[in-house]
């Protein structure tokens, strides 16, 4: 079996590898647009499966994996900011609150199709501007939903209680995507 992972997500290399899987990164080109009436929920599988609907047929010994992240706070998906200004607006919103991550797997084969979701609750501590700013030069966490990164400063400074995975809060729900793999 050749497995096939379709981000370029270095978090995501990282844990796959760490769960002792030998794969190939490849690049799907995806618009990523969710529909109006979903539910938070369910955007992070819709996402992936996107992902997994884009990508080229598969062949008999090939599986392919995607994921998507999805940080929700008031009701809301706070996606990968724009700019600093979002991000500090992300990051605001998320202070001294608790928010949920979802990240979403699809793990497909030429013959089937998987998509879990899993979910983590996150509480994070009061956040100064002084702090948030911090974080937003020193860091630049424009490629994370939510603005931020659980590995990183704000995860070990700031966050003060998780309910749920880690690595599902990190992009992805490796005791998932594990279960699934083996399955196969």
């Amino acid at each position: 079996m050749k497995l096939l992972l379709a981000s370029q997500s270095p978090r995501r290399k990282e844990l796959l590898s760490s769960l002792g899987f030998d794969f190939e990164v490849v690049k799907i080109d995806c618009e990523e647009i969710l529909p109006e009436s979903i539910e938070i929920g369910e955007a992070a599988a819709y996402l992936s499966e996107l992902k997994a609907k884009a990508f080229r047929n598969l062949t008999d010994d090939e599986v392919l994996l995607t994921a998507d992240t999805v940080v929700a706070a008031e009701g809301q998906i706070l996606g990968k900011p724009k700019d600093e200004n979002d991000a500090r607006q992300m990051l605001r919103m998320l202070s001294g609150k608790t928010h949920q991550v979802y990240t979403g797997i699809t793990i497909k084969s030429a013959n089937k199709t998987c998509t879990e979701t899993d979910v983590a609750d996150v509480e994070l501590d009061e956040m100064t501007d002084d702090e948030i700013n911090y974080y937003i030069q020193n860091y630049k966490p424009f490629d994370k939903a939510g603005s931020y990164g659980i590995q990183e400063w704000l995860g070990m400074a700031k966050i003060t209680r998780l309910n749920g995975s880690f690595y599902t809060i990190m992009g992805l729900p490796t005791h998932l995507v594990y279960k699934i793999l083996n399955e196969i």
